[in-house]
């Protein structure tokens, strides 16, 4: 029988954490014989093992083939989807040129976060009984509240019409589980954020023989809840829990979230868990990951470096960037290159190797689409090539932003309605950072930074929908209104199911 493919293996659970998204220091589970689900979280080790596995998930912003980034940039008018031909990723290129049904839509987006879900539930199901100091309890159960909506949020906003699970949900149910009303999931994902503010942790420091940065804060969940209410309209709501985040525009917040001063160095290796930093997707060279398990939870490298680096990368000059090679996805549209060419931000967003090419300083093997321009925030650097276990170009550790300050500005700011002092000096602030001039706070000046401030970071195509503005900006593409706005859901989740296809999709 098909399921919700969140594959409910209850009977033997093994919560395989291998490997946690949110410690480099990964926590290895060495199961004797089978753990079952009935006998397992018998102490705070147990419970804390399955929190790791619920932040799992969380890593799919960058991690596997079929991730965030590359696949929301590839819908959008900033990339196409590239790689090596026309049919090197069905789905990544079927939502480029929107095309995708049923048949083309990659199911783990739908699959990886109802697995989050269902993990947090679990969890939450099984802590009043677990023998542990009640403070840790009620911050483990905030934090499967936050992640349980942050994966109800990516769910929603990509399929609009899902199942709300709360609880746990047997075998022999699951196949009667029906969607829930959109806004009945928005509700839900509110409660569950507001509830984990209170019990979440001001701050999630590292010590020496203990780093858990990349565990969820009250900043964290504030932020989350603020792009929640934007996105539902409430732009009142959202404003008030995102300058909580945001202080003083341009100062420290009272989560000491602060601008970085030089805007590149987001982008450095070494850079992991700055000031700047809300929502911090962790990776590692570590996790020993293979071509057998590069998809899966215990693959914790980021893929997105591999994913667009240039094909056949040769350095020619020594002056020429010591790119290495990839899979040349996600290529720069010659529309982004236009509006970003004089943007201060430029040349730590994109890598023009058409023009380094010309100038005989290095050389690629053009991919799909290619236009000679590549996302250079990601790019993939020989120097960190991986040389531990596993295949070097799966275990990239450069981390990745879910949420991050200067988008929390810019969402507060397009809140206040584009309009008013506060609105102004959060623009200003953001355009101060790389050296630009202060111009007119506006709606559509919002939307114009957050495109140059964010690019490739796979914000984009949810900007433009949620403001109306992808069946316009999008129609080139094939972007049809009414449909496209939402995602088909994967045939196999209609099998033998009650779940109902999304409109315009057979």
């Amino acid at each position: 029988m098909k399921t919700l493919k969140i594959k409910y293996i209850i009977i033997a659970l093994i919560i395989a954490v291998g490997i946690s998204s949110c410690n480099e220091d990964f926590l290895t589970v060495e199961p004797k014989g089978t753990a079952l689900e009935q006998n397992y979280y018998r102490n705070e080790t147990e419970a804390y093992s399955a929190l790791i596995a619920t932040y799992d998930i969380i890593g799919k912003n960058s991690s596997g083939f079929e991730n965030m980034i590359t696949m929301m940039n590839a819908g959008s008018d900033d990339h196409n989807a590239g790689g090596g031909s026309a049919t090197d990723g069905a789905g990544i290129h079927a939502f480029n040129n929107y095309t995708i049904n049923s048949t083309t839509v990659p199911s783990s987006f739908w699959d990886n976060n109802f697995q989050g879900i269902f993990r947090a539930n679990v969890l939450l199901s099984k802590l009043p009984k677990i023998p542990m100091d009640d403070t840790k309890k009620l911050r483990f159960a905030a934090e499967c509240k936050a992640l349980r909506a942050f994966y109800n949020f990516e769910l929603v906003r990509m399929f609009k019409n899902i199942p709300l699970l709360t609880s746990t949900v047997s075998p022999n149910d699951i196949a009667s589980v029906i969607q829930s009303n959109p806004t009945v999931v928005y509700a839900q994902i509110e409660k569950d954020l507001i509830e984990a503010i209170t019990d979440l942790p001001i701050n999630v420091s590292a010590s020496e023989n203990n780093d858990e940065r990349g565990r969820l804060n009250k900043g964290a969940a504030q932020a989350l809840l603020g792009k929640v209410y934007l996105y539902e309209g409430k732009n009142n709501l959202a404003a008030v829990q995102l300058a909580e985040v945001n202080g003083t525009p341009g100062g420290t917040s009272v989560y000491g979230y602060k601008l970085i001063p030089v805007f590149k160095n987001l982008w450095t290796i070494g850079s992991k868990f700055n000031t700047e930093s809300i929502i911090e997707i962790n990776h590692t060279n570590k996790s020993n990951a293979t071509y057998g398990n590069w998809g899966g939870s215990a693959a914790e490298g980021n893929l997105v470096n591999q994913m667009i680096g240039p094909r056949g990368y040769t350095k020619l000059s020594p002056t020429a960037p010591d790119f290495a090679s990839g899979w040349s996805f996600n290529p720069v549209t010659q529309s982004l290159y236009d509006v970003m060419k004089t943007d201060p931000r430029f040349d730590a967003t994109i890598a023009d190797l058409k023009a380094l090419k010309q100038q005989g300083k290095i050389n690629y093997a053009p991919g799909d689409q290619d236009t000679g321009y590549f996302l250079k925030k990601f790019m993939p650097l020989n120097s960190d090539i991986s040389s531990e276990g596993g295949e070097a170009v799966l275990n990239y550790r450069q981390n990745t932003y879910a949420i991050r300050l200067a988008d929390t500005y810019l969402m507060e700011a397009e809140a206040l309605g584009g309009t008013g002092t506060r609105a102004q000096a959060l623009l200003n602030a953001v355009r101060t950072r790389v050296g630009l001039s202060p111009i007119t706070v506006s709606i559509d000046n919002i939307m114009a930074e957050r495109r140059l401030e964010l690019a490739g970071e796979g914000h984009r195509w949810f900007d433009l929908v949620r403001t109306g503005r992808a069946a316009t900006i999008l129609a080139t593409k094939g972007f049809i209104a009414g449909k496209n706005e939402i995602w088909p859901i994967a045939l196999k989740e209609l099998t033998n199911t009650s779940i109902v296809q999304n409109p315009g999709y057979n």
